[in-house]
């Protein structure tokens, strides 16, 4: 009875974490439709160049035009839930001092920014949702819908192994605030790099079969390409679980990383500021 009352008292903490972040994103109207604006743009227009790429009835790299748009369109809506994040404040956290209020308060460090995530992602996947209903409504783009239950299943359970891998990323990304003043640049690059490698941009499998042999060994290919495969319909389920068993292994290894840079992040800092 007690531990159930502390767990929804917990709960309810990150609830209100979820809920101040989408008033904040509802307070920065212009910022974040402006975020929301380049998102489509570039949306379109790799939408239009796949479309010229691929005309209808042909294939390129094993792609029909319509799993092609599928995959372009499904980036951009699995990016909305996977890709945003508020890990990026981490590191201004620590650079300002703030961190020393966050550690005093009665909430888990990383469960806060989790739950900062969660709300931004409501935030992105409301948005990604009205603008995919205008591109519907505009373009009746030629999509292929998975009716598999199965896979379908696979598909969810791999978004959110995505989830918490990017925000393993970012946390760690954030670390740097411990050692340099300097964390926007690294990040920046970084999840450019992270974008491209994730298949944002285009599928993996085109790449030449060693370095997408190589890329299936890295995290950043089970962010979105991993699960836009599946969706598909071009997994065997022993190749989908050998992706989700890689997924797991490298939360559990960059988890792992997480705790120790934390802890050696601490030992070292010193707050000032606020």
């Amino acid at each position: 009875m007690l531990l159930g009352a502390c767990l929804q008292n917990k709960m309810r903490k990150y609830f209100l974490v979820i809920t101040n972040t989408w008033n904040e994103i509802l307070t920065y109207r212009l910022s974040f439709i402006l975020w929301r604006l380049r998102t489509v743009l570039q949306l379109l227009t790799i939408y239009f160049l796949w479309s010229s790429l691929i005309p209808h009835q042909k294939t390129l790299f094993g792609y029909s035009q319509s799993l092609m748009l599928t995959y372009v369109i499904g980036t951009s809506f699995i990016s909305s839930i996977v890709l945003s994040t508020r890990t990026h404040e981490i590191g201004e956290n620590i650079n300002s001092g703030n961190l020393s209020a966050f550690l005093a308060r009665p909430i888990g460090y990383f469960g806060y920014w989790f739950a900062r995530d969660m709300g931004d992602k409501l935030g992105n996947i409301t948005f990604s949702l009205i603008e995919l209903a205008f591109l519907f409504f505009l373009i009746n783009p030629p999509l292929f819908f998975q009716t598999d239950v199965i896979y379908l299943l696979f598909f969810i359970t791999t978004i959110f192994l995505g989830i918490i891998l990017h925000f393993c990323i970012g946390s760690l990304l954030g670390m740097i605030g411990f050692w340099s003043p300097e964390v926007w640049a690294p990040r920046f690059i970084f999840f450019i790099l992270i974008g491209f490698f994730a298949g944002s941009l285009f599928p993996l499998d085109i790449f030449p079969k060693p370095i997408f042999n190589l890329l299936q060994f890295m995290p950043f290919s089970y962010l979105l390409f991993f699960p836009l495969k599946i969706y598909l319909g071009q997994l065997s389920v022993p190749q989908i679980m050998q992706g989700i068993s890689i997924s797991l292994v490298w939360i559990i290894f960059l988890s792992g990383c997480l705790y120790f840079v934390w802890r050696k992040g601490l030992k070292m800092y010193t707050a000032y500021g606020n």
